[in-house]
């Protein structure tokens, strides 16, 4: 892969894409797409449909899931829920506190042609069942109520096709390399995790087959 030094930024992709929503993808240091369906999709009361979702993080420490509605009379009629500390207790299992909602239309004020998005102060959580890093995810629900009293529901069910997910950085090359190793070695390790669960390794020798595996 030929690496610009000029432009700065690194890429390291660990599934290409071409993204739709190109603002959000430059301010965040990681981004994945995934395709499937919502079962359940209220705005403010109002149901919709849709076929994919984003999940995003910046450099700030914020996360969100970004949903573009499937809405006929507006393209341009986007979601998101977005908050701060969002934890993992389980591998298979991250939660995210919402703290703000924001929406997109074709009715929002614009800047260089692209709409902005109001932010509507909310509370409420996100649930993602899955695992980024392993590029298997099954659902992502979120509830959230703002503080005029309007809801906002998301049941999203992934159809299985593989997780798109890039991480963008602009950093220099040592520091880069190192996060890139520490990325790698977190997604094996994750992985013989998942084979020890598999083969049934018990808890006294779950750290030592782990360390092997890593090794291999």
């Amino acid at each position: 892969m030929r690496i610009c030094w000029r432009a700065v930024a690194i890429v390291v992709s660990l599934s290409i894409t071409s993204v739709a929503l190109r603002a959000q993808e430059i301010e965040s240091d990681v981004f994945a797409t995934m395709a499937g369906k919502c079962s359940t999709l209220k705005v403010a009361e109002r149901d919709f449909a849709c076929t994919s979702i984003a999940f995003s993080h910046s450099p700030g420490g914020r996360s969100a899931f970004t949903v573009p509605l499937n809405d006929p009379d507006d393209e341009s009629h986007i979601i998101t829920f977005s908050g701060e500390s969002g934890n993992r207790q389980q591998d298979n299992r991250y939660e995210l506190p919402i703290d703000r909602v924001l929406l997109k239309s074709k009715d929002s004020p614009k800047a260089e042609g692209l709409p902005i998005a109001s932010v509507e102060p909310s509370s409420g959580r996100c649930t993602q069942i899955g695992n980024l890093a392993l590029q298997q995810v099954s659902s992502v629900s979120c509830a959230a109520t703002d503080e005029k009293g309007r809801n906002y529901q998301l049941q999203f069910e992934s159809d299985g096709s593989p997780i798109k997910v890039k991480i963008i950085r602009v950093v220099d090359p040592e520091t880069e390399e190192r996060r890139t190793k520490i990325l790698a070695a977190h997604v094996e390790q994750v992985k013989c995790r998942h084979m020890a669960d598999a083969q049934g390794v018990l808890p006294r020798d779950r750290t030592e087959f782990i360390l092997r595996c890593m090794e291999q």
